[in-house]
Order: C-alpha cells, then sequence, then structure tokens
C-alpha cells in the first residue's frame, strides 16, 4: 500500500507531560483552567512542542511558563508516551511523558488553574484527559517497579 505524504494539516503534534516527584514519591497534577479545552480534568503539565525544539528543551521551557519551575534537561527521564490519530479538524498527537525528581522553585499554577501533590496510586481516580491516563498507568507501573526490592 502507497503511503500518501504528511500535509501541514496531518503532521504530528508532539506534545511533552511532566510527572514531578518528590521526596516522598507523591506526583504533581494540574488542573486545567475551566475555559480551556478539558477544563476542570487534572493532567500532568506540559506543552506543546515548537518547530525545530527538542523534547527535553521543550518541557523545560513549558514548565518554566507553567509552574514557574526550573528543571536541567539531563534530569528528566522518559517514562511512556500515548498517541491518538488525527481526525477531521485535529491532526495525529503524540503525548511523552518524562519524570523528574530535581528541580528549582516553588510550583505556582496559573489563574484558574489547580494543583495537588498525589500518589502515583491515586492518580487514576482523578478526572483527566483521555490521554493522561494510559500515562498514569504507565506512570504507576513505573513506581511500582522501581519501589519494589529485589528477593
Amino acid at each position: 500500500m502507497e503511503e500518501k505524504p504528511t500535509t501541514p494539516e496531518q503532521a504530528v503534534l508532539t506534545v511533552v507531560a511532566l510527572a514531578l516527584i518528590d521526596e516522598a514519591g507523591l506526583v504533581l497534577m494540574q488542573r486545567r483552567p475551566a475555559h480551556r479545552t478539558h477544563g476542570g480534568l487534572w493532567e500532568f503539565p506540559g506543552g506543546k512542542v515548537e518547530p525545530g525544539e527538542g523534547t527535553r528543551a521543550a518541557l523545560v521551557r513549558e514548565i518554566e511558563e507553567e509552574l514557574g519551575l526550573t528543571l536541567a534537561a539531563d534530569a528528566l527521564v522518559p517514562v511512556s508516551f500515548a498517541a491518538r490519530e488525527g481526525s477531521e479538524g485535529e491532526p495525529p498527537l503524540v503525548l511523552l511523558l518524562y519524570a523528574c525528581r530535581a528541580w528549582q522553585g516553588t510550583p505556582v499554577c496559573e489563574a484558574g488553574a489547580g494543583l495537588l501533590w498525589t500518589s502515583p496510586d491515586d492518580i487514576a481516580a482523578l478526572a483527566m484527559p483521555p490521554l493522561d491516563v494510559p500515562l498514569a498507568a504507565a506512570l504507576r507501573a513505573d513506581q511500582g517497579a522501581a519501589t519494589k526490592k529485589p528477593t
């Protein structure tokens, strides 16, 4: 089967997200402002990768803009990804989740948003956008594997 060339409208949108994990193993979740797409739902903070920008650089920039935190790109560890096919008026999207345990600053949310530190086990109980759901499950599995002791 011959592949059709990708047009700008069909180009894959790459989005990066962060599981910020504190010393107690709690994860920072962000509630989207009510006036935005998926308003009122909890998500891993992050945002779109700009043209010509690397994924880690984009996440460092987005977290600075959204939460006022400073991250080192080399402190970002890939966890998982989720994807959706494109549909009428929406491009295909890939959401990449990274974890980070080291940062500078205190998280501050934008007006109308909310922040919550929660355990990886409790994230699944939060109302989330569809692509965050499998990422939460992957993070829980990843954190569970990291805390298991060898027998």
